[in-house]
């Protein structure tokens, strides 16, 4: 058994486990040497301050470095005027990015990490809205990110975008990165001059083969000439099979062999997806692990030179183990992962992954917020992008250690009991049901969401671990609480309650209608009702979904999976209206399809009788009858707060903090959001 290596003055070693030996492993990459083969990969934080790297990336990139990380690939930059594609992205051809990305390398480094930046131009899939400029393409194709067609580049164009890769190789060198890395993932510019779909041309950039690799063989051969010998030099890829546009395995194979003969890259890294259809780009949990595993795998059969690193849904060290132990791939990056727990390397090779919090694969805050254009975070870990002022994801002690009581064992509760035990407060948890985890542990019964379950039995194992007494099957009034507090046992107070369905069958585009004609009838039943078993629908069932998310249609799923009729009605414009930001709503909707579910969009259900449930149109207030045997409703709960209330009735001299749904009601974000803010404030 070895120790991990850091550099000298690096600060912490980590004792390595035989069972994580495969991820341990130290690898050399031309003239570095990697301290494990866990990466944290490229992907866009939208965090730039007007195109400056910002005190966020700092404490960001850092934390996942401190963490364990052997490599870290900071976010692409644009190479050239054309090349803008998100609100967050970093100038182009401008030294000023210079001095904030040389604080950010030094801090990567002094923590022992290898640390590159990716450098990218996205060709035909441009996006005005952000460059004021045409997208610049071979061949003059449309984008997939817009409706804009694009520019089909001369060669002199070509020199020019040839000439900003080049230069931005030169500014991340002198900006003290180890190495860049080449985006050539997605149908960017870079494949759309291999694919010959979207590259036509008949000059010396198209038509042969070779023609055809010309210009990301000038990229990396002008690069190594300009940068010199000891700089890592990296290749991104991509594979799409389900598109019949993109490049297949078997000709990828061909592009890497023939790049790898020439030893223009140090590695390739391999991932899944295009832009010919996002779903994939970054996998939800509707999709398998170890995505594009099997691709890397192939690319490694080809190459002599360069090494190989799989990326896509590798989302476990034991997913990242069995990659790297069974040759598939060299190594491998875990993005969101490494964003879930900035500690998931170090706990890998010493042996912790029980104690690795989980990504659950939602895309609800890292890709959710980047399609918005926000900076990115993390529903299970709100550290993320607030590290500069919070200070990472560890905890200092306090002073004092006060006793705690935290009443309510859903996602809220869960976080604040966990983060107040972390800094040194003796905390009880009660929680009024037989389970911790609330309507987030219903969630997790859904279809294909047991990572939700997953984490919550993290948290179990968390709360015992800091020696939390969890108490279930425990509902307190606001009258034992006083007494909790007069006897010295409840100095501080957080009410994590919940809510509950508010019964009345409020919908939006209704109002003022105070709720739904009919509630009061049998078969009635809210989602929690579905999901907790307490329901007996029947066959025929009308779903009113008011949230446009994954508690109404991942329980339309769990019915229909289970061969009930299920009828979706909607005042949103399609089914997974707000699941469209996480990536997977069209998958989500071919499933629900496929199982028979039908839907009305644009619609709403202005009554429910012994026949059915009476649906108007929206658009044109036509009505008609959908016969069903059971109305189950996804609308907008109301906060289960009755215990802060009464408690602050009582006037009783305690610290108090209401947090979650018992607040408002709302999604999992918020609830670990505050329940992280009140553990540390408490």
């Amino acid at each position: 058994m070895w120790r991990g290596r850091r550099t000298p003055g690096a600060g912490y070693e980590w004792a390595v486990d035989e069972s994580a030996r495969h991820l341990a492993q130290p690898l050399q990459l031309r003239h570095l040497t990697l301290r494990n083969r866990i990466v944290f990969g490229a992907h866009t934080t939208n965090m730039s301050e007007l195109g400056l790297p910002s005190h966020q990336h700092l404490g960001y990139y850092r934390e996942r470095a401190r963490g364990g990380a052997a490599m870290i690939v900071v976010e692409p930059v644009p190479v050239h005027r054309t090349a803008v594609l998100t609100r967050g992205n970093f100038r182009h051809s401008d030294d000023a990015v210079i001095p904030g990305f040389r604080a950010i390398t030094d801090a990567v480094h002094a923590e022992g990490a290898v640390i590159l930046q990716q450098l990218y131009h996205v060709g035909q899939h441009g996006d005005f809205d952000n460059s004021y400029q045409p997208a610049w393409s071979p061949s003059g194709l449309p984008s997939y990110h817009d409706n804009d067609g694009s520019h089909a580049m001369t060669g002199a164009e070509i020199d020019e975008v040839i000439a900003g890769f080049v230069a931005a190789a030169e500014r991340a060198q002198r900006s003290g990165f180890d190495g860049v890395e080449i985006f050539a993932a997605y149908h960017a510019l870079v494949d759309q001059f291999w694919l010959p779909w979207s590259n036509r041309r008949t000059d010396e950039w198209g038509g042969t083969f070779e023609n055809r690799m010309r210009f990301s063989a000038e990229i990396l051969g002008r690069i190594r000439a300009a940068v010199g010998d000891e700089f890592l030099i990296g290749l991104a890829i991509s594979v799409d099979p389900k598109v019949e546009a993109a490049l297949q395995i078997d000709e990828m194979c061909e592009v890497i062999r023939w790049h790898d003969e020439r030893q223009l890259m140090d590695y390739v890294t391999c991932g899944s997806g295009s832009y010919f259809d996002f779903s994939d780009l970054i996998p939800t949990f509707l999709f398998a692990d170890k995505l594009a595993a099997p691709f890397a795998e192939r690319l490694k059969e080809v190459v002599r030179h360069a090494k190989v690193q799989a990326e896509s849904h590798v989302r476990t060290p034991e997913n990242a183990d069995y990659v790297v132990a069974s040759g598939q791939a060299d190594m491998v990056s875990i993005v969101r992962g490494q964003i879930a727990d900035p500690y998931l390397a170090s706990k890998a090779v010493s042996g912790r992954d029980d104690q690795v919090r989980g990504c659950i694969s939602c895309n609800q805050m890292c890709w959710g917020r980047r399609y918005r254009d926000y900076w990115i975070s993390c529903l299970v870990n709100p550290s993320v992008g607030r590290e500069w002022e919070w200070g990472g994801d560890t905890f200092e002690q306090v002073a004092e250690p006060k006793d705690v009581l935290v009443v309510g064992g859903g996602p809220a509760g869960l976080e604040a009991a966990r983060v107040a035990a972390e800094r040194g407060h003796r905390v009880t948890l009660a929680e009024a049901g037989p389970e911790l985890g609330g309507s987030f542990r219903l969630a997790g019964l859904q279809p294909r969401r047991s990572q939700i379950t997953d984490l919550l039995e993290w948290y179990e194992r968390e709360l015992e671990r800091l020696d939390v007494k969890v108490r279930v099957n425990a509902p307190l009034d606001a009258g034992e609480i006083e007494e909790m507090v007069h006897a010295g046992s409840a100095q501080a107070v957080v009410v994590a309650t919940g809510s509950q369905p508010s019964g009345t069958g409020f919908q939006r585009p209704l109002a003022p209608a105070d709720g739904i004609p009919g509630m009061d009838r049998p078969n009635v039943w809210a989602v929690e009702d579905v999901m907790a078993s307490r329901a007996r629908p029947g066959r025929r069932i009308v779903l009113v979904d008011d949230s446009g998310d994954w508690r109404g249609a991942g329980t339309a799923w769990h019915l229909a999976e289970r061969g009930h009729e299920v009828t979706i009605v909607t005042a949103l414009p399609l089914i997974g209206f707000y699941v469209q930001r996480t990536g997977s709503d069209g998958k989500l909707r071919a499933t629900l399809r496929e199982l028979g579910a039908t839907w009305q969009t644009e619609a709403a259900v202005t009554e429910w009788n012994e026949r059915g449930a009476v649906v108007r149109d929206l658009l044109d207030g036509s009505e008609t009858l959908v016969e069903a045997d059971a109305l189950v409703t996804c609308l907008t709960n109301t906060p289960e707060d009755s215990v802060a209330v009464d408690l602050q009735a009582t006037g009783v001299p305690v610290e108090l903090r209401l947090v979650g749904d018992a607040v408002a009601a709302r999604t999992a974000v918020h609830a670990i959001y505050e329940g992280r803010v009140a553990g540390m404030g408490v």
